[in-house]
């Protein structure tokens, strides 16, 4: 398997999509102004994930394994939950009074959001983000393997 734009392009997409698409559904408001927004916010994070830690990753590993659909999808998801460690840390920081400094420490906080059920949607995402590069770029390739 080699590098796919059509691939970079697509799989980052859905996830947002489907997000987007359901945070819409859950809450109340105005869903013209809201759907845009929630789309751009995630797909700033879904497209930088992906192209800044997803594909240097999966090029590194390639180069000494041999990548197969599991390996890249468990790929993925270790990235997911590797990708709500920053914004953890940027909650944690402006999460005291008037965005200040915390009164908690971090790791009180990190385990109330670990709790949430929203963090753990992020491995999810990398595992379908992931497996939809993959399955896109196979398609397109016509090979397994990453060269």
């Amino acid at each position: 398997m080699r590098f796919s734009w059509t691939s970079l392009i697509l799989a980052p997409l859905l996830v947002p999509l489907i997000f987007s698409g359901t945070m819409i559904i859950v809450l109340t408001g105005d869903p013209l102004r809201a759907f845009p927004t929630l789309l751009g916010v995630s797909c700033i994070l879904s497209y930088g994930a992906t192209i800044f830690l997803f594909l240097p990753c999966l090029f590194l590993l390639s180069l000494s394994h041999q990548m197969t659909g599991v390996k890249v999808c468990l790929l993925g998801f270790v990235l997911g939950a590797v990708v709500i460690l920053p914004l953890i840390l940027i909650s944690w920081s402006g999460s005291g009074p008037h965005s200040g400094p915390p009164f908690v420490n971090f790791f009180v906080f990190f385990l109330r959001w670990a709790a949430d059920p929203i963090t753990a949607l992020f491995p999810l995402a990398g595992l379908v983000t992931a497996g939809l590069y993959w399955w896109l770029a196979k398609r397109q390739t016509g090979s397994a393997r990453v060269q």
